[in-house]
């Protein structure tokens, strides 16, 4: 991951999209020989502090690792470097939704704040996908901080790697029925998307929607995902 790419992106259109729908996609944000440098890690235990089968939980079908401290390089430079550029947006969305909560400017500062409520747990993580594997719906919430945004990045390369698959992102708006939408990535983007609220417009000001992420199921092939979660957990 080079912060050059980050630099010459288009962060107003991002921002756009994000205020739109709840999420934004930055293509090619890691390399195709970084891709799979990352998802080779999965195979070693040196670099994850814990698994979780999905099915014992309930959570679906897969499994998936946190990453323990020092996390490596690639992921600490992306979780450092893309933390100040949404800062500026999850500040704005907690204005509109008449949040009290204010972010820090660097990820340093926010982790000294998870930290002193007793989130030190690192939250990044590396997830796998086989057959008939999927993940339900669900928000990544790890204690009282919570930053309001996440990036995941797509590790495989889809039709090739893996079939079906998609990830997959729901929207409750107040008295009206679930938005779903069904987020096409190819191998190497990151999608950037809402935690758990967002502040939507109305005719009598924002208001907040609730929004939840997943992974339909795959039909074939191995799916990895990095998923970069900015808050600690307890």
């Amino acid at each position: 991951m080079s912060e050059q790419r980050l630099e010459v992106l288009d962060w107003l259109n991002l921002e756009q999209q994000l205020d739109q729908d709840g999420c934004a996609i930055i293509r090619s944000l890691l390399s195709l020989e970084m891709c799979d440098a990352v998802s080779a890690l999965y195979s070693r235990s040196e670099p994850f502090r814990s698994q979780v089968i999905m099915a014992r939980h309930g959570f679906g079908r897969g499994e998936y690792k946190y990453f323990r401290y020092p996390l490596p390089d690639v992921v600490a430079r992306l979780r450092t470097a893309l933390y100040p550029r949404l800062v500026p947006i999850a500040n704005r969305w907690y204005e509109r939704m008449g949040l009290p909560t204010r972010f820090p400017e660097t990820h340093e500062a926010f982790l000294q704040r998870c930290h002193a409520a007793g989130q030190e747990r690192p939250t990044p993580l590396l997830l796998q996908y086989g057959p008939q594997d999927y993940n339900c719906l669900h928000q990544d919430l790890y204690g009282e901080h919570v930053f309001p945004l996440q990036v995941a990045i797509l590790l495989s390369e889809p039709d090739k790697d893996f079939i079906g698959g998609e990830f997959v992102l729901t929207e409750q708006r107040p008295r009206m029925q679930s938005r779903p939408q069904v987020i096409n990535l190819k191998k190497g983007d990151g999608l950037i998307f809402a935690v758990n609220q967002r502040p939507v417009k109305g005719v009598r000001g924002y208001y907040r929607v609730t929004l939840r992420h997943g992974v339909s199921r795959l039909h074939s092939g191995k799916r990895h995902t990095l998923g970069i979660i900015f808050h600690d957990a307890l």
